[in-house]
């Protein structure tokens, strides 16, 4: 199975969404699998998706949803290519969810589990208010405009919870022993607990014992997962949240280091300049002349 294993951009896109046109890509999709969760509107045609042992025929308006890990692929029904969007996403960094229920992954992870319908149909996506809530989401991943990461997720969990709806009144249920499960942490939602304190003096070592794993074994698996050192991917997640400091706000470089987690202003510097090739004053000055 690890040969079937498709990387994902977790560190640039923890949701991406696009459209595929097999016309212009490659295709059929051959198996593949992956950590993200991923799903598909058939926006034209039809096609078959194989998800583990079991096939399904996607038609016009109708959406699957495939869970993480499982090997999937895609093949073309008669001489019609379809057109689908495509929406993948990692489920544990949505951590958005009512205190009377447990994380999105815990739901998903259970609805899995006990197997709940993954294919939905018209009926099912017109109540879900797929159609708009899609284009919503291709719509903002296109155009990166101020706090987009928020919009598109926000419009996700939208997505989310209607589904989660639908599985209720096909009489899934969310009882107190789904709630009060221990939410244990593992190579595949580390980056969950690494973004919730991303503005402390995380330590490699204490985010192994999170995992239950020594140092060694721990950043072996994490360089395997994401391609990068836990060290680096913190620094890239911290980095990340400096640019939107720079792009959309006025603060001063010792406010934005502070609360992305950088020890003092001249760490940050060293690292920006190190990562983009210029300082953040350049980085910033650059980008306004573009927008004028």
């Amino acid at each position: 199975m690890s040969g079937l294993y498709e990387k994902s951009d977790s560190l640039n896109m923890p949701i991406e969404c696009i459209v595929f046109d097999a016309k212009q890509e490659i295709f059929p999709v051959k198996p593949h699998w992956h950590y993200f969760a991923e799903f598909i509107y058939m926006l034209d045609g039809c096609a078959e998706i194989r998800c583990g042992e079991r096939s399904f025929v996607l038609s016009n308006g109708e959406m699957i949803v495939i869970h993480p890990s499982v090997v999937h692929s895609i093949y073309p029904i008669g001489n019609t290519l379809p057109v689908y969007a495509v929406l993948k996403f990692d489920i544990n960094r949505l951590k958005l969810t009512p205190a009377y229920a447990p994380t999105l992954r815990s739901i998903f992870q259970y609805a899995e589990k006990i197997g709940m319908k993954i294919l939905f149909d018209n009926a099912s996506t017109e109540k879900a208010d797929c159609n708009r809530l899609w284009h919503a989401c291709l719509s903002e991943f296109s155009d990166y405009k101020y706090g987009r990461d928020l919009v598109l997720q926000s419009t996700v969990y939208v997505l989310l919870m209607n589904i989660i709806r639908l599985w209720l009144a096909d009489g899934m249920t969310i009882d107190s022993r789904l709630i009060s499960q221990k939410e244990d942490y593992a190579i595949e939602n580390i980056t969950e607990y690494i973004d919730l304190f991303l503005s402390d003096n995380l330590r490699v070592t204490d985010i192994a014992e999170k995992c239950g794993l020594s140092y060694s074994c721990f950043a072996k698996r994490f360089r395997e997962q994401y391609g990068i050192s836990c060290k680096q991917y913190i620094e890239r997640m911290r980095l990340y949240k400096v640019e939107e400091f720079l792009l959309f706000t006025d603060f001063d470089l010792n406010y934005i280091s502070q609360e992305t987690g950088f020890s003092d202003c001249s760490h940050l510097i060293k690292s920006f300049k190190k990562y983009k090739g210029i300082t953040p004053k350049q980085f910033k000055s650059n980008r306004k002349s573009k927008s004028e």
